[in-house]
Order: structure tokens, then sequence, then C-alpha cells
């Protein structure tokens, strides 16, 4: 059964994304990205909401997260999907998402530190992909870890203007990409980092 929205939406309300700062700032409740450290910022909490929305989670969802920064879209994905497998380049960012998440009693999601431009094949394919920050082009390896059927949420473009594009790949393995608006995001760190 697909996530309903005003569930998302629901769950998504009674999330602090001030629990998910370390430093917590005045102005976590604005609708815009805050910087977190590292040169990396959480996400402006309306985008959040519409990114997960556009994946068109179910409940049996096995969801590739690239970018884990500061595990707020990750506890929204992990509410939502069966397992969530978060990536995330950063050690410090890693290391504080991924006690933060544990703390507060999540069980269904799995971290790697590493490349996300990259993946993580060992448990692909994945019906669900969602990558929160920008490439220059969409990376191959991704395409390939992505299930037949499946969908990925992801902005391409240049540093200062990107096209967040939804791709989804039909059961004969064909790609149909559809810009759902202009973003703008960190760059990917790695091999498809601009």
């Amino acid at each position: 059964m697909t996530a309903r929205k005003q569930d998302i939406t629901a769950y998504f309300r009674s999330l602090d994304r001030r629990s998910f700062m370390d430093r917590h700032q005045q102005d976590a409740e604005l609708d815009e990205a805050l910087p977190i450290g590292y040169g990396q910022t959480i996400s402006q909490p309306s985008l959040v909401l519409e990114m997960t929305i556009a994946l068109g989670l179910e409940e049996h969802h096995k969801v590739l997260e690239i970018g884990t920064g500061s595990g707020f879209q990750t506890a929204l994905l992990a509410a939502f999907s069966k397992d969530v497998y978060t990536v995330e380049k950063i050690p410090e960012l890693y290391k504080s998402a991924k006690n933060r998440l544990e703390m507060k009693g999540f069980e269904n999601i799995h971290f790697l530190l590493g490349d996300g431009s990259l993946g993580w094949p060992e448990h692909a394919p994945y019906d669900r992909i969602i990558v929160t920050a920008a490439a220059s082009d969409i990376p191959k390896e991704l395409v390939d870890q992505l299930a037949k059927g499946g969908r990925m949420i992801i902005p391409i473009g240049h540093r200062y203007s990107q096209d967040l594009l939804a791709i989804d790949k039909s059961n004969d393995g064909k790609l149909e990409k559809t810009a759902l608006e202009a973003v703008r995001f960190v760059p990917l760190k790695g091999k498809y980092e601009y």
C-alpha cells in the first residue's frame, strides 16, 4: 500500500528539526536550508517533504539514500519503508547521524561511510533511490542499482542551478526522466562532483 501523502505529512510535522542539528539554531523552524558544518546543509523542510512524497514509498520498499547529512530525511524515509540504506561521505556527519538515529530507536536504517555516487551495490537492487546532493550527471552506478519498476529522485545540473529529476526505470530497463522543479543543492562529493 502506497504511503498516503497525509500520513507522510503528519509524520513530517511531528519531527523536530532542531533535534537533527548539533547546535540548536533558533532559525531551525524557518523553511530554508541551514548549515550543519563541513560545507553541508540540512535541506529546506518543504523540499524534504516534497522529495519524500515524490518517491511514492510503500511499506515493503528497500530505499537507498545518498547523503545522510543530519539524518532528518533518513528518519522520514525509514518511517515509511521496510529498510533504508544510507551512505555518507563525511565521517563526522556519518557518526553524528548514526548516533542520533539509533538513539531515536530506528532499527531499519543501515549506515555506510563512503562515496555515495557509487551507491551500495552489496544490497542492490533498490526500489527507491533518493540523492540529497547535486550531481553533474546521473550516476550510472545508481541507475544500475535501481530495481526495475523503481524510481530515483536526484538533483542534476551545475553549482548554482539544478533540476530535480524523477527517474523511473521500466520493467524492460528503460529510463523515463521527469523534471519536477528547479532546485539548488550542495554538490555530491565523489565521482560525479561538478
